[in-house]
Protein backbone atom coordinates (compact mmCIF):
# COMPACT_ATOMS: atom_id res chain seq x y z
CA UNK A 1 0.00 0.00 0.00
CA UNK A 2 1.41 3.42 -0.94
CA UNK A 3 1.79 6.21 1.61
CA UNK A 4 -0.87 8.21 -0.23
CA UNK A 5 -3.34 5.34 -0.06
CA UNK A 6 -2.55 4.73 3.60
CA UNK A 7 -3.14 8.39 4.44
CA UNK A 8 -6.38 8.34 2.49
CA UNK A 9 -7.63 5.34 4.44
CA UNK A 10 -6.86 6.67 7.90
CA UNK A 11 -7.48 10.40 7.50
CA UNK A 12 -11.14 9.79 8.37
CA UNK A 13 -10.38 9.97 12.07
CA UNK A 14 -9.03 8.64 15.29
CA UNK A 15 -10.78 5.28 15.26
CA UNK A 16 -9.29 4.35 11.93
CA UNK A 17 -5.78 5.41 12.88
CA UNK A 18 -6.01 3.87 16.30
CA UNK A 19 -7.22 0.64 14.73
CA UNK A 20 -4.11 0.51 12.56
CA UNK A 21 -1.95 1.05 15.62
CA UNK A 22 -3.71 -1.16 18.13
CA UNK A 23 -6.37 -3.43 16.71
CA UNK A 24 -4.10 -5.89 14.95
CA UNK A 25 -6.24 -8.19 12.76
CA UNK A 26 -9.28 -5.95 13.30
CA UNK A 27 -7.71 -2.85 11.78
CA UNK A 28 -10.18 -3.03 8.92
CA UNK A 29 -12.99 -3.55 11.41
CA UNK A 30 -12.31 -0.19 13.07
CA UNK A 31 -10.86 1.73 10.14
CA UNK A 32 -14.37 2.64 8.94
CA UNK A 33 -15.35 4.27 12.22
CA UNK A 34 -14.11 7.68 11.12
CA UNK A 35 -14.64 9.53 14.40
CA UNK A 36 -18.11 8.10 14.65
CA UNK A 37 -19.31 9.34 11.26
CA UNK A 38 -21.56 7.06 9.17
CA UNK A 39 -19.93 4.32 7.13
CA UNK A 40 -19.14 5.10 3.52
CA UNK A 41 -18.48 8.84 3.90
CA UNK A 42 -15.55 10.33 2.05
CA UNK A 43 -15.57 8.26 -1.17
CA UNK A 44 -18.59 9.69 -2.94
CA UNK A 45 -21.71 8.12 -4.46
CA UNK A 46 -21.77 4.59 -5.84
CA UNK A 47 -22.21 3.83 -9.52
CA UNK A 48 -22.04 0.66 -11.69
CA UNK A 49 -18.46 -0.26 -12.66
CA UNK A 50 -17.55 -2.80 -15.35
CA UNK A 51 -15.43 -5.81 -14.42
CA UNK A 52 -12.01 -5.44 -16.09
CA UNK A 53 -12.07 -9.17 -16.84
CA UNK A 54 -15.10 -9.33 -19.12
CA UNK A 55 -16.93 -6.00 -18.98
CA UNK A 56 -19.86 -7.33 -16.96
CA UNK A 57 -21.35 -5.14 -14.23
CA UNK A 58 -20.89 -6.88 -10.88
CA UNK A 59 -20.20 -4.07 -8.42
CA UNK A 60 -21.26 -0.50 -7.70
CA UNK A 61 -18.22 1.53 -6.59
CA UNK A 62 -17.21 5.15 -5.97
CA UNK A 63 -15.66 7.09 -8.85
CA UNK A 64 -12.06 6.07 -9.56
CA UNK A 65 -12.32 2.54 -8.15
CA UNK A 66 -11.67 -0.46 -10.41
CA UNK A 67 -11.79 -4.24 -9.97
CA UNK A 68 -11.08 -7.47 -11.80
CA UNK A 69 -12.76 -10.77 -10.85
CA UNK A 70 -11.41 -14.24 -11.45
CA UNK A 71 -12.44 -17.88 -11.07
CA UNK A 72 -16.20 -17.71 -11.50
CA UNK A 73 -18.31 -20.83 -11.32
CA UNK A 74 -17.86 -22.83 -14.51
CA UNK A 75 -14.21 -21.96 -15.14
CA UNK A 76 -12.07 -24.91 -16.23
CA UNK A 77 -8.96 -25.47 -14.11
CA UNK A 78 -5.58 -26.54 -15.47
CA UNK A 79 -6.25 -30.12 -14.39
CA UNK A 80 -9.46 -30.21 -16.44
CA UNK A 81 -11.95 -30.00 -13.58
CA UNK A 82 -14.74 -27.41 -13.54
CA UNK A 83 -15.24 -24.91 -10.70
CA UNK A 84 -18.54 -25.78 -8.98
CA UNK A 85 -19.18 -22.51 -7.13
CA UNK A 86 -19.87 -21.92 -3.42
CA UNK A 87 -16.49 -20.21 -2.96
CA UNK A 88 -15.76 -19.69 0.72
CA UNK A 89 -12.85 -19.27 3.15
CA UNK A 90 -9.37 -18.84 1.70
CA UNK A 91 -5.83 -17.69 2.44
CA UNK A 92 -2.89 -16.28 0.49
CA UNK A 93 0.75 -17.38 0.42
CA UNK A 94 3.86 -16.07 -1.31
CA UNK A 95 4.20 -17.57 -4.79
CA UNK A 96 6.77 -17.56 -7.56
CA UNK A 97 7.74 -14.56 -9.69
CA UNK A 98 5.95 -12.14 -7.40
CA UNK A 99 2.66 -14.00 -7.69
CA UNK A 100 0.31 -15.00 -4.90
CA UNK A 101 -0.83 -18.55 -4.12
CA UNK A 102 -4.45 -18.76 -2.96
CA UNK A 103 -6.00 -21.85 -1.38
CA UNK A 104 -9.79 -21.57 -1.37
CA UNK A 105 -12.62 -23.63 0.12
CA UNK A 106 -15.75 -24.66 -1.76
CA UNK A 107 -18.49 -25.22 0.82
CA UNK A 108 -20.55 -27.94 -0.84
CA UNK A 109 -22.89 -30.36 0.92
CA UNK A 110 -24.55 -33.46 -0.43
CA UNK A 111 -24.24 -37.19 -1.01
CA UNK A 112 -23.87 -38.34 -4.62
CA UNK A 113 -25.26 -41.72 -3.60
CA UNK A 114 -28.65 -40.07 -2.99
CA UNK A 115 -31.04 -38.12 -5.26
CA UNK A 116 -29.55 -34.71 -6.08
CA UNK A 117 -32.19 -32.07 -5.42
CA UNK A 118 -31.78 -28.42 -4.34
CA UNK A 119 -29.83 -27.36 -2.37
CA UNK A 120 -27.72 -30.46 -3.03
CA UNK A 121 -27.48 -30.35 -6.84
CA UNK A 122 -24.13 -28.54 -6.95
CA UNK A 123 -21.50 -30.00 -9.28
CA UNK A 124 -18.77 -32.17 -7.78
CA UNK A 125 -15.37 -30.60 -7.14
CA UNK A 126 -12.57 -32.65 -8.69
CA UNK A 127 -12.44 -36.43 -8.34
CA UNK A 128 -13.76 -37.44 -4.90
CA UNK A 129 -12.43 -40.98 -5.42
CA UNK A 130 -8.92 -39.50 -5.39
CA UNK A 131 -9.69 -37.66 -2.16
CA UNK A 132 -11.24 -38.57 1.18
CA UNK A 133 -14.81 -39.65 0.49
CA UNK A 134 -15.94 -40.75 -3.01
CA UNK A 135 -19.56 -39.72 -2.31
CA UNK A 136 -19.00 -36.07 -1.38
CA UNK A 137 -18.50 -32.94 -3.46
CA UNK A 138 -16.51 -30.34 -1.53
CA UNK A 139 -12.86 -29.50 -1.07
CA UNK A 140 -10.32 -26.82 -1.99
CA UNK A 141 -8.84 -25.26 -5.11
CA UNK A 142 -5.30 -23.85 -5.29
CA UNK A 143 -4.18 -21.30 -7.86
CA UNK A 144 -1.57 -18.62 -8.51
CA UNK A 145 -2.61 -15.09 -9.42
CA UNK A 146 -0.59 -12.01 -10.35
CA UNK A 147 -1.17 -8.45 -9.22
CA UNK A 148 -3.63 -7.79 -12.06
CA UNK A 149 -5.86 -10.76 -11.29
CA UNK A 150 -4.59 -13.05 -14.05
CA UNK A 151 -4.64 -16.73 -13.02
CA UNK A 152 -1.46 -18.60 -14.01
CA UNK A 153 -1.92 -22.04 -12.42
CA UNK A 154 -4.97 -23.76 -10.94
CA UNK A 155 -5.90 -27.24 -9.71
CA UNK A 156 -8.08 -29.11 -7.23
CA UNK A 157 -5.95 -29.51 -4.09
CA UNK A 158 -8.45 -31.43 -1.92
CA UNK A 159 -11.57 -33.40 -2.84
CA UNK A 160 -14.04 -35.69 -1.15
CA UNK A 161 -14.89 -33.43 1.79
CA UNK A 162 -18.07 -31.65 2.87
CA UNK A 163 -19.09 -28.14 3.92
CA UNK A 164 -15.57 -26.65 3.84
CA UNK A 165 -16.51 -23.32 5.38
CA UNK A 166 -13.49 -21.47 6.78
CA UNK A 167 -10.14 -22.55 8.21
CA UNK A 168 -6.85 -20.73 8.63
CA UNK A 169 -3.37 -20.23 7.19
CA UNK A 170 -0.57 -21.89 9.12
CA UNK A 171 2.82 -20.13 9.54
CA UNK A 172 4.67 -23.15 8.05
CA UNK A 173 2.92 -22.62 4.70
CA UNK A 174 -0.32 -24.57 4.62
CA UNK A 175 -4.05 -24.02 4.82
CA UNK A 176 -6.19 -25.82 7.39
CA UNK A 177 -9.65 -26.31 5.93
CA UNK A 178 -12.57 -27.00 8.27
CA UNK A 179 -15.66 -29.13 7.70
CA UNK A 180 -18.72 -27.46 9.21
CA UNK A 181 -20.74 -30.64 9.57
CA UNK A 182 -20.82 -34.01 11.33
CA UNK A 183 -22.44 -35.96 8.50
CA UNK A 184 -21.57 -39.62 8.09
CA UNK A 185 -23.15 -43.02 7.67
CA UNK A 186 -23.58 -43.20 11.47
CA UNK A 187 -25.64 -39.97 11.67
CA UNK A 188 -29.13 -39.01 10.53
CA UNK A 189 -29.80 -36.43 7.82
CA UNK A 190 -28.80 -32.81 8.37
CA UNK A 191 -30.95 -29.73 7.69
CA UNK A 192 -31.16 -30.61 3.97
CA UNK A 193 -32.99 -33.88 4.63
CA UNK A 194 -30.60 -35.87 2.41
CA UNK A 195 -29.66 -39.27 3.85
CA UNK A 196 -26.03 -39.89 4.82
CA UNK A 197 -26.04 -43.54 3.72
CA UNK A 198 -22.62 -44.71 2.59
CA UNK A 199 -20.72 -41.57 3.63
CA UNK A 200 -17.43 -41.63 5.51
CA UNK A 201 -17.43 -39.78 8.82
CA UNK A 202 -17.11 -36.01 8.44
CA UNK A 203 -16.55 -33.00 10.70
CA UNK A 204 -12.74 -32.79 10.58
CA UNK A 205 -9.76 -30.60 9.81
CA UNK A 206 -7.72 -31.28 6.66
CA UNK A 207 -4.35 -29.69 5.90
CA UNK A 208 -3.56 -28.41 2.39
CA UNK A 209 0.09 -27.48 1.69
CA UNK A 210 0.31 -24.21 -0.26
CA UNK A 211 1.05 -24.98 -3.90
CA UNK A 212 0.54 -28.76 -3.61
CA UNK A 213 -2.26 -31.28 -3.40
CA UNK A 214 -3.40 -32.38 0.05
CA UNK A 215 -2.96 -36.02 1.13
CA UNK A 216 -6.63 -35.79 2.18
CA UNK A 217 -6.04 -37.19 5.66
CA UNK A 218 -8.43 -35.99 8.40
CA UNK A 219 -6.94 -34.80 11.68
CA UNK A 220 -9.36 -36.85 13.72
CA UNK A 221 -7.94 -36.02 17.14
CA UNK A 222 -8.74 -32.34 16.53
CA UNK A 223 -12.40 -33.18 16.90
CA UNK A 224 -15.50 -34.13 14.96
CA UNK A 225 -17.83 -31.15 15.26
CA UNK A 226 -19.07 -28.14 13.26
CA UNK A 227 -15.63 -26.64 12.69
CA UNK A 228 -15.44 -23.07 11.44
CA UNK A 229 -11.94 -21.53 11.66
CA UNK A 230 -8.42 -22.36 12.84
CA UNK A 231 -5.44 -20.27 13.95
CA UNK A 232 -2.01 -21.38 15.08
CA UNK A 233 -0.32 -20.01 18.17
CA UNK A 234 2.93 -18.10 17.48
CA UNK A 235 4.92 -21.18 18.55
CA UNK A 236 2.74 -23.53 16.52
CA UNK A 237 2.31 -25.80 19.53
CA UNK A 238 -1.46 -25.12 19.68
CA UNK A 239 -4.11 -24.77 16.99
CA UNK A 240 -7.09 -22.70 18.20
CA UNK A 241 -10.46 -23.73 16.79
CA UNK A 242 -13.90 -22.16 16.62
CA UNK A 243 -17.20 -24.00 16.41
CA UNK A 244 -20.28 -22.67 14.59
CA UNK A 245 -23.04 -24.89 15.95
CA UNK A 246 -25.98 -22.90 14.65
CA UNK A 247 -28.81 -24.16 16.84
CA UNK A 248 -26.88 -25.11 19.99
CA UNK A 249 -24.07 -23.78 22.22
CA UNK A 250 -20.66 -23.53 20.57
CA UNK A 251 -17.21 -23.87 22.13
CA UNK A 252 -13.71 -22.46 21.78
CA UNK A 253 -11.11 -25.24 21.46
CA UNK A 254 -7.42 -25.81 21.12
CA UNK A 255 -5.69 -28.79 19.54
CA UNK A 256 -2.25 -29.74 20.88
CA UNK A 257 -0.53 -31.79 18.16
CA UNK A 258 1.98 -34.50 19.13
CA UNK A 259 4.61 -33.00 16.82
CA UNK A 260 6.15 -29.55 16.36
CA UNK A 261 4.49 -28.29 13.18
CA UNK A 262 6.95 -25.44 12.64
CA UNK A 263 9.75 -28.00 12.42
CA UNK A 264 7.97 -30.78 10.56
CA UNK A 265 5.88 -28.55 8.31
CA UNK A 266 2.53 -30.19 9.05
CA UNK A 267 0.03 -30.86 11.85
CA UNK A 268 0.06 -34.48 13.00
CA UNK A 269 -2.96 -36.46 14.12
CA UNK A 270 -3.02 -38.11 17.54
CA UNK A 271 -2.80 -35.00 19.70
CA UNK A 272 -5.06 -33.70 22.46
CA UNK A 273 -8.25 -31.64 22.06
CA UNK A 274 -9.27 -29.23 24.81
CA UNK A 275 -12.15 -26.81 25.37
CA UNK A 276 -12.10 -23.45 27.15
CA UNK A 277 -13.76 -23.01 30.55
CA UNK A 278 -13.86 -20.04 32.91
CA UNK A 279 -12.13 -20.55 36.25
CA UNK A 280 -14.62 -20.67 39.10
CA UNK A 281 -17.68 -20.50 36.83
CA UNK A 282 -18.93 -23.75 35.37
CA UNK A 283 -20.67 -23.37 32.00
CA UNK A 284 -20.13 -19.61 31.94
CA UNK A 285 -22.80 -18.13 29.65
CA UNK A 286 -20.52 -16.01 27.52
CA UNK A 287 -23.10 -15.93 24.73
CA UNK A 288 -25.10 -13.46 26.81
CA UNK A 289 -24.46 -9.73 27.18
CA UNK A 290 -21.16 -8.92 28.91
CA UNK A 291 -19.83 -5.81 30.68
CA UNK A 292 -17.51 -3.73 28.52
CA UNK A 293 -14.01 -5.18 28.70
CA UNK A 294 -15.14 -8.24 30.68
CA UNK A 295 -12.07 -10.33 31.50
CA UNK A 296 -11.94 -13.93 32.70
CA UNK A 297 -9.24 -16.30 33.88
CA UNK A 298 -9.62 -19.55 31.99
CA UNK A 299 -8.73 -23.22 32.17
CA UNK A 300 -8.81 -25.97 29.56
CA UNK A 301 -10.70 -29.25 29.88
CA UNK A 302 -9.74 -32.39 27.95
CA UNK A 303 -12.12 -33.96 25.42
CA UNK A 304 -11.75 -37.69 26.03
CA UNK A 305 -13.47 -38.82 22.80
CA UNK A 306 -12.83 -36.18 20.12
CA UNK A 307 -13.84 -38.50 17.26
CA UNK A 308 -17.04 -40.28 18.29
CA UNK A 309 -18.77 -42.94 16.22
CA UNK A 310 -22.50 -42.92 16.88
CA UNK A 311 -24.99 -45.69 17.51
CA UNK A 312 -27.74 -46.39 14.96
CA UNK A 313 -30.58 -43.90 15.23
CA UNK A 314 -28.44 -40.97 16.36
CA UNK A 315 -29.89 -37.76 14.97
CA UNK A 316 -27.79 -35.02 13.41
CA UNK A 317 -28.77 -32.65 16.22
CA UNK A 318 -27.53 -35.14 18.80
CA UNK A 319 -24.28 -35.79 16.95
CA UNK A 320 -23.39 -32.18 16.27
CA UNK A 321 -23.28 -31.37 20.00
CA UNK A 322 -21.61 -34.58 21.19
CA UNK A 323 -18.01 -33.31 21.39
CA UNK A 324 -19.06 -29.98 22.90
CA UNK A 325 -21.23 -31.71 25.48
CA UNK A 326 -18.17 -33.61 26.73
CA UNK A 327 -16.53 -30.28 27.49
CA UNK A 328 -19.63 -28.71 28.97
CA UNK A 329 -20.03 -31.69 31.30
CA UNK A 330 -16.71 -30.53 32.76
CA UNK A 331 -17.71 -26.86 32.96
CA UNK A 332 -16.71 -25.53 29.52
CA UNK A 333 -18.07 -22.12 28.58
CA UNK A 334 -21.04 -21.49 26.29
CA UNK A 335 -20.61 -19.25 23.25
CA UNK A 336 -22.89 -18.39 20.35
CA UNK A 337 -21.81 -19.34 16.82
CA UNK A 338 -18.05 -18.81 16.86
CA UNK A 339 -16.65 -18.01 13.42
CA UNK A 340 -13.55 -16.01 12.42
CA UNK A 341 -10.32 -16.71 14.33
CA UNK A 342 -6.81 -15.24 13.95
CA UNK A 343 -3.65 -14.78 16.01
CA UNK A 344 -1.86 -11.44 16.21
CA UNK A 345 0.91 -10.24 18.54
CA UNK A 346 0.57 -13.19 20.98
CA UNK A 347 -3.23 -12.91 21.19
CA UNK A 348 -5.95 -15.04 19.61
CA UNK A 349 -9.00 -13.11 18.39
CA UNK A 350 -12.30 -14.76 17.52
CA UNK A 351 -15.82 -13.65 16.75
CA UNK A 352 -19.24 -14.70 17.99
CA UNK A 353 -21.90 -14.06 15.37
CA UNK A 354 -24.95 -13.97 17.66
CA UNK A 355 -23.33 -13.34 21.03
CA UNK A 356 -24.24 -10.41 23.27
CA UNK A 357 -27.30 -8.79 24.78
CA UNK A 358 -30.50 -10.08 23.25
CA UNK A 359 -32.39 -8.20 20.57
CA UNK A 360 -35.74 -8.99 18.91
CA UNK A 361 -34.03 -8.65 15.52
CA UNK A 362 -32.29 -12.05 15.94
CA UNK A 363 -34.84 -14.85 15.97
CA UNK A 364 -33.06 -18.02 14.80
CA UNK A 365 -30.07 -19.93 16.14
CA UNK A 366 -28.45 -20.15 19.56
CA UNK A 367 -27.95 -16.63 20.90
CA UNK A 368 -29.93 -13.48 20.14
CA UNK A 369 -27.20 -10.83 20.23
CA UNK A 370 -25.69 -8.75 17.44
CA UNK A 371 -22.15 -10.08 17.76
CA UNK A 372 -19.02 -10.13 19.93
CA UNK A 373 -15.27 -10.06 19.42
CA UNK A 374 -13.15 -11.92 22.00
CA UNK A 375 -9.41 -11.98 22.67
CA UNK A 376 -7.53 -14.82 24.35
CA UNK A 377 -4.02 -14.26 25.74
CA UNK A 378 -2.23 -17.61 26.16
CA UNK A 379 0.59 -16.16 28.29
CA UNK A 380 -1.77 -15.06 31.07
CA UNK A 381 -4.57 -17.55 30.29
CA UNK A 382 -7.10 -14.72 30.17
CA UNK A 383 -10.09 -14.12 27.94
CA UNK A 384 -11.26 -10.57 27.30
CA UNK A 385 -14.26 -9.10 25.52
CA UNK A 386 -12.93 -6.72 22.88
CA UNK A 387 -16.29 -5.60 21.51
CA UNK A 388 -19.97 -6.33 21.82
CA UNK A 389 -22.51 -4.84 19.44
CA UNK A 390 -25.53 -3.40 21.19
CA UNK A 391 -28.16 -0.77 20.78
CA UNK A 392 -27.08 2.71 21.86
CA UNK A 393 -27.73 3.57 25.51
CA UNK A 394 -27.00 6.62 27.64
CA UNK A 395 -25.62 4.66 30.59
CA UNK A 396 -21.95 5.51 31.25
CA UNK A 397 -19.67 2.53 30.74
CA UNK A 398 -16.46 1.97 32.70
CA UNK A 399 -13.86 -0.34 31.12
CA UNK A 400 -11.73 -2.45 33.41
CA UNK A 401 -9.62 -5.59 33.37
CA UNK A 402 -6.08 -6.06 32.12
CA UNK A 403 -5.32 -2.36 31.57
CA UNK A 404 -1.53 -2.06 31.83
CA UNK A 405 -0.77 0.80 29.43
CA UNK A 406 -2.29 3.54 27.32
CA UNK A 407 -2.96 1.25 24.37
CA UNK A 408 -5.04 -1.09 26.57
CA UNK A 409 -7.05 1.88 27.84
CA UNK A 410 -7.57 3.21 24.32
CA UNK A 411 -9.10 -0.10 23.19
CA UNK A 412 -11.78 0.23 25.89
CA UNK A 413 -12.52 3.82 24.90
CA UNK A 414 -12.93 2.85 21.25
CA UNK A 415 -15.36 0.08 22.28
CA UNK A 416 -17.55 2.66 24.08
CA UNK A 417 -16.24 3.07 27.60
CA UNK A 418 -16.33 6.67 28.79
CA UNK A 419 -13.82 5.92 31.55
CA UNK A 420 -11.39 3.17 32.53
CA UNK A 421 -10.44 1.70 35.89
CA UNK A 422 -6.86 0.66 36.64
CA UNK A 423 -6.40 -2.04 39.26
CA UNK A 424 -3.71 -4.71 39.11
CA UNK A 425 -1.25 -2.36 37.42
CA UNK A 426 -1.11 -0.26 40.57
CA UNK A 427 0.39 -3.20 42.46
CA UNK A 428 3.21 -3.25 39.93
CA UNK A 429 3.67 0.52 39.99
CA UNK A 430 1.55 2.84 42.21
CA UNK A 431 2.04 5.55 39.59
CA UNK A 432 0.32 3.42 36.91
CA UNK A 433 -2.87 5.56 36.60
CA UNK A 434 -0.83 8.70 36.03
CA UNK A 435 1.46 6.97 33.54
CA UNK A 436 -1.46 5.45 31.63
CA UNK A 437 -3.21 8.84 31.46
CA UNK A 438 -0.03 10.36 30.03
CA UNK A 439 0.30 7.52 27.50
CA UNK A 440 -3.31 8.09 26.40
CA UNK A 441 -2.49 11.71 25.66
CA UNK A 442 0.57 10.60 23.69
CA UNK A 443 -1.61 8.20 21.67
CA UNK A 444 -4.09 10.99 20.94
CA UNK A 445 -1.31 13.28 19.72
CA UNK A 446 0.19 10.51 17.61
CA UNK A 447 -3.18 9.97 15.95
CA UNK A 448 -3.69 13.69 15.41
CA UNK A 449 -6.85 14.05 17.51
CA UNK A 450 -7.41 17.01 19.75
CA UNK A 451 -8.35 15.09 22.90
CA UNK A 452 -8.64 11.59 24.32
CA UNK A 453 -12.40 12.13 24.51
CA UNK A 454 -12.65 11.94 20.73
CA UNK A 455 -11.77 8.22 20.90
CA UNK A 456 -14.86 7.26 22.90
CA UNK A 457 -17.33 5.02 21.10
CA UNK A 458 -15.76 5.34 17.66
CA UNK A 459 -15.91 1.63 16.80
CA UNK A 460 -18.61 0.65 14.32
CA UNK A 461 -19.53 -2.73 12.86
CA UNK A 462 -19.69 -2.98 9.06
CA UNK A 463 -23.41 -2.92 8.34
CA UNK A 464 -23.76 -4.81 5.10
CA UNK A 465 -21.07 -7.45 4.86
CA UNK A 466 -20.27 -10.73 6.54
CA UNK A 467 -16.57 -11.18 7.24
CA UNK A 468 -15.08 -14.69 7.47
CA UNK A 469 -11.30 -15.28 8.35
Amino acid sequence: MSDLTRRTLIKGGAAGALGLALAGPFEGFVAHAGRGRPLGSGYGPLAPVADRRDGAIRLDLPEGFKYRSFHPRGDVLDDGFVLPGRHDGMATFRGRHGRTIIVRNHEINGNTGQPQVPPNNDPVLGDPAAGYDPLTKGGTVTFEVDGRGHVHRSFVSLSGTQMNCAGGPMPWGSWITCEETVNGDDVGADFTGVLNTGLHKHGYLFEVPAGRRSPARPIRAAGRFAHEAAAASPSGRAIYLTEDNFGFPSGFYRYLPPNRPRRSGFVADGGRLQMLAVRGVDNAELHLGQPAGATYRVRWVDIDDPDPTFAPGTTNDQAISAVGNQGRDQGAALFSRLEGCVTDRSRVYFTSTQGGAGTPAVTAGFGTGRGQVWSYHPGSATLRLVYEAAQAVRIPIVGLGGILNGEDAAEFLIAGASAVAVGTATFIDPRAPLLIAKQLEDVARHLRVSSVKELIGTLRLPGQCKIKQ
